[in-house]
């Protein structure tokens, strides 16, 4: 049996590389053109996690399911979190801390903390379950005092 590596620790490992990699291509290629690799970077990154958590739901994605995954970015603390809503077809909450931020933030990388993980949000959702998807107007990272999570899980067409 293996053990996750935390969400949190993930991220911050994953930090601590790319920030280099990062500083290194804003001197080289500039910040837009940086900023615009990363994003494709880490939402193709997302994506592909996606997939491999509903490869481990053996394809059977629901927002029940999706629900329970949230115990994989909020261990250890990592996330202070108001449910506003838990359904078959919604999954509504005010995210009220975010260490995900704070860890950026202490290292030098608040700045680029959206492209690292708050783009993943919604991006994750193509790879594990296209039916999900997600509506969020602020972020902590972007500066507001909560982040809005409104996720709706909308039926599979028939035909």
């Amino acid at each position: 049996m293996t053990t996750e590596i935390p969400t949190l620790t993930k991220r911050k490992l994953q930090a601590q590389v790319i920030g280099p990699i990062y500083a290194e291509m804003v001197e080289q290629i500039g910040e837009a053109r940086a900023a615009l690799i990363l994003d494709t970077a880490i939402r193709k990154a997302a994506v592909a996690e996606g997939q491999y958590f509903a490869e481990k739901a053996g394809g059977q994605t629901s927002m029940a399911d999706f629900i329970q995954l949230y115990e994989h970015w909020t261990s250890d603390g990592a996330l202070e979190m108001k449910v506003l809503e838990a359904s078959d077809s919604v999954f509504d909450f005010d995210i009220t801390r975010c260490q995900y931020a704070e860890t950026y933030k202490e290292l030098g990388l608040g700045k680029i903390g959206h492209l690292l993980s708050c783009n993943r949000d919604g991006t994750f959702c193509q790879g594990y379950d296209p039916n999900i998807s997600l509506e969020r107007k602020q972020t902590i990272m972007g500066g507001s005092s909560c982040c809005t999570f409104r996720y709706r899980y909308n039926e599979k067409p028939i035909g």
